[in-house]
């Protein structure tokens, strides 16, 4: 899965895209990040639009606690 373009997908969308990605193929963000040759920080900030943050120890974005 190529998320190069992530920057302008729907980020509703882009959250089970990278989950599934973490989940399957990575060992954490910056594995993810360095393969696909993407910015985590960036990508981090899309997610947050949404209310998800990254949690190493479950190695995938969930919902910001309130």
């Amino acid at each position: 899965m190529n998320l190069r373009n992530f920057e302008k997908m729907d980020p509703n969308l882009l959250i089970g895209l990278v989950n599934t990605a973490l989940r399957n193929d990575y060992d954490n963000l910056d594995d993810l990040a360095k393969t696909q040759d993407i910015d985590s920080s960036t990508l981090e900030e899309k997610l947050a639009q949404i209310g998800y943050v990254y949690q190493p120890e479950q190695n995938q974005f969930r919902p910001q606690p309130k």
